[in-house]
Protein backbone atom coordinates (compact mmCIF):
# COMPACT_ATOMS: atom_id res chain seq x y z
CA UNK A 1 0.00 0.00 0.00
CA UNK A 2 1.11 3.51 -0.62
CA UNK A 3 1.87 5.94 2.34
CA UNK A 4 -1.14 8.68 2.37
CA UNK A 5 1.87 10.71 4.70
CA UNK A 6 4.57 11.05 2.02
CA UNK A 7 5.01 14.03 -0.02
CA UNK A 8 5.83 13.21 -3.87
CA UNK A 9 7.19 15.60 -6.12
CA UNK A 10 6.15 14.85 -9.68
CA UNK A 11 6.69 18.34 -11.40
CA UNK A 12 10.52 17.69 -11.90
CA UNK A 13 9.73 14.17 -12.92
CA UNK A 14 7.46 15.63 -15.47
CA UNK A 15 9.41 18.85 -16.37
CA UNK A 16 12.48 16.36 -17.74
CA UNK A 17 10.49 13.93 -19.47
CA UNK A 18 8.78 17.06 -21.71
CA UNK A 19 12.06 18.50 -22.76
CA UNK A 20 13.52 14.96 -23.36
CA UNK A 21 10.68 14.24 -25.64
CA UNK A 22 10.99 18.43 -27.32
CA UNK A 23 14.87 17.45 -27.84
CA UNK A 24 13.94 13.96 -29.34
CA UNK A 25 11.22 15.83 -32.28
CA UNK A 26 12.91 19.29 -32.49
CA UNK A 27 14.17 19.80 -35.73
CA UNK A 28 18.08 20.34 -37.01
CA UNK A 29 19.06 24.03 -37.03
CA UNK A 30 19.35 25.42 -40.68
CA UNK A 31 23.19 26.47 -41.25
CA UNK A 32 23.43 29.63 -43.60
CA UNK A 33 27.08 29.58 -44.59
CA UNK A 34 29.24 32.91 -45.62
CA UNK A 35 29.50 32.74 -49.62
CA UNK A 36 32.64 34.96 -50.11
CA UNK A 37 36.22 34.31 -50.93
CA UNK A 38 36.84 37.19 -48.26
CA UNK A 39 37.25 35.69 -44.42
CA UNK A 40 38.73 37.54 -41.74
CA UNK A 41 39.02 35.65 -38.76
CA UNK A 42 35.98 33.02 -39.59
CA UNK A 43 33.77 35.88 -40.60
CA UNK A 44 33.09 35.76 -44.29
CA UNK A 45 32.32 39.50 -45.73
CA UNK A 46 28.93 37.82 -47.19
CA UNK A 47 26.17 35.26 -46.65
CA UNK A 48 24.42 33.18 -48.83
CA UNK A 49 20.65 34.46 -49.26
CA UNK A 50 19.50 31.58 -51.25
CA UNK A 51 15.87 30.26 -49.68
CA UNK A 52 16.51 26.97 -47.38
CA UNK A 53 13.96 24.88 -48.17
CA UNK A 54 13.39 23.90 -44.64
CA UNK A 55 12.23 27.25 -44.11
CA UNK A 56 9.35 27.01 -46.42
CA UNK A 57 6.30 26.64 -44.07
CA UNK A 58 7.99 28.82 -41.78
CA UNK A 59 9.12 32.04 -42.80
CA UNK A 60 8.28 33.76 -45.96
CA UNK A 61 11.04 34.25 -48.45
CA UNK A 62 11.23 38.07 -48.65
CA UNK A 63 11.30 38.03 -44.92
CA UNK A 64 14.50 35.65 -44.75
CA UNK A 65 16.24 37.33 -47.89
CA UNK A 66 15.69 40.89 -46.55
CA UNK A 67 16.88 39.61 -42.86
CA UNK A 68 20.06 38.41 -44.65
CA UNK A 69 20.31 41.57 -46.58
CA UNK A 70 21.00 43.28 -43.27
CA UNK A 71 23.71 41.21 -42.08
CA UNK A 72 25.70 41.17 -45.45
CA UNK A 73 25.08 45.24 -45.68
CA UNK A 74 26.42 45.21 -41.83
CA UNK A 75 29.25 43.27 -43.15
CA UNK A 76 29.99 44.92 -46.57
CA UNK A 77 29.69 48.18 -44.15
CA UNK A 78 32.57 47.04 -41.25
CA UNK A 79 34.62 44.38 -42.80
CA UNK A 80 36.83 46.35 -45.74
CA UNK A 81 37.66 48.36 -42.73
CA UNK A 82 39.28 44.72 -40.69
CA UNK A 83 41.13 44.05 -44.16
CA UNK A 84 42.90 46.95 -44.19
CA UNK A 85 43.64 47.30 -40.54
CA UNK A 86 44.61 43.15 -41.12
CA UNK A 87 46.98 44.33 -44.12
CA UNK A 88 48.35 47.09 -41.88
CA UNK A 89 49.21 44.68 -38.98
CA UNK A 90 50.99 42.31 -40.68
CA UNK A 91 53.00 44.75 -42.59
CA UNK A 92 53.91 46.03 -38.78
CA UNK A 93 54.21 42.74 -37.28
CA UNK A 94 57.86 42.35 -36.68
CA UNK A 95 58.24 45.95 -35.85
CA UNK A 96 55.80 45.61 -33.14
CA UNK A 97 56.27 42.05 -31.73
CA UNK A 98 52.78 41.72 -32.64
CA UNK A 99 51.01 44.27 -30.83
CA UNK A 100 49.70 45.73 -34.57
CA UNK A 101 47.13 42.59 -34.70
CA UNK A 102 45.47 44.38 -31.86
CA UNK A 103 43.19 46.85 -33.86
CA UNK A 104 42.43 43.94 -36.34
CA UNK A 105 41.07 41.87 -33.45
CA UNK A 106 38.99 44.77 -32.00
CA UNK A 107 37.41 45.26 -34.81
CA UNK A 108 36.56 41.86 -35.44
CA UNK A 109 34.85 41.30 -32.27
CA UNK A 110 32.93 44.70 -32.80
CA UNK A 111 31.95 43.29 -36.24
CA UNK A 112 30.79 39.87 -34.42
CA UNK A 113 29.05 41.90 -31.80
CA UNK A 114 27.19 44.14 -34.30
CA UNK A 115 26.14 41.12 -36.29
CA UNK A 116 24.31 39.35 -33.25
CA UNK A 117 23.27 42.73 -32.12
CA UNK A 118 20.95 43.15 -35.60
CA UNK A 119 20.10 39.30 -35.19
CA UNK A 120 18.93 39.64 -31.82
CA UNK A 121 16.42 42.36 -33.05
CA UNK A 122 15.49 40.28 -36.09
CA UNK A 123 14.67 37.30 -33.24
CA UNK A 124 12.54 40.13 -31.14
CA UNK A 125 10.87 42.01 -34.14
CA UNK A 126 9.78 38.47 -36.25
CA UNK A 127 11.27 35.46 -35.58
CA UNK A 128 10.66 34.69 -32.09
CA UNK A 129 6.92 34.77 -33.10
CA UNK A 130 7.15 32.60 -35.38
CA UNK A 131 9.45 29.81 -33.36
CA UNK A 132 12.51 30.04 -34.56
CA UNK A 133 16.25 32.10 -33.30
CA UNK A 134 18.59 33.50 -35.60
CA UNK A 135 22.53 33.44 -33.74
CA UNK A 136 25.88 33.94 -34.96
CA UNK A 137 27.75 30.32 -34.29
CA UNK A 138 31.26 29.31 -34.56
CA UNK A 139 31.29 25.78 -36.96
CA UNK A 140 33.74 24.27 -38.40
CA UNK A 141 34.56 24.17 -42.24
CA UNK A 142 33.31 21.58 -43.95
CA UNK A 143 36.47 21.74 -46.52
CA UNK A 144 39.36 22.01 -43.95
CA UNK A 145 40.06 22.43 -40.43
CA UNK A 146 39.39 26.28 -40.00
CA UNK A 147 36.66 28.06 -37.98
CA UNK A 148 33.59 29.73 -39.89
CA UNK A 149 30.89 32.20 -38.43
CA UNK A 150 27.27 30.63 -39.48
CA UNK A 151 23.86 31.54 -38.86
CA UNK A 152 22.36 29.37 -37.68
CA UNK A 153 18.26 29.37 -37.49
CA UNK A 154 16.83 27.01 -34.76
CA UNK A 155 13.40 25.68 -34.72
CA UNK A 156 11.92 26.71 -30.95
CA UNK A 157 9.38 24.51 -28.82
CA UNK A 158 6.05 25.85 -29.09
CA UNK A 159 5.05 26.70 -25.30
CA UNK A 160 1.44 26.27 -24.11
CA UNK A 161 0.10 29.13 -22.92
CA UNK A 162 -1.44 28.82 -19.33
CA UNK A 163 -4.03 31.18 -18.67
CA UNK A 164 -5.41 31.54 -14.87
CA UNK A 165 -9.00 31.29 -14.64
Amino acid sequence: MADFDEIYEEGEDEECALEEQLLKYSWDPVVVRGSSHVTVFGLSNKFESEFPSSLTVKVAPEEFKASINRVNSCLKKNLPVNVRWLLCGCLCCCCTLGCSMWPVICLSKRTRRSIEKLLECENNRLYHKLCLHWRLSKRKCEMNNMMEYVILIEFLPKTPIFRPD
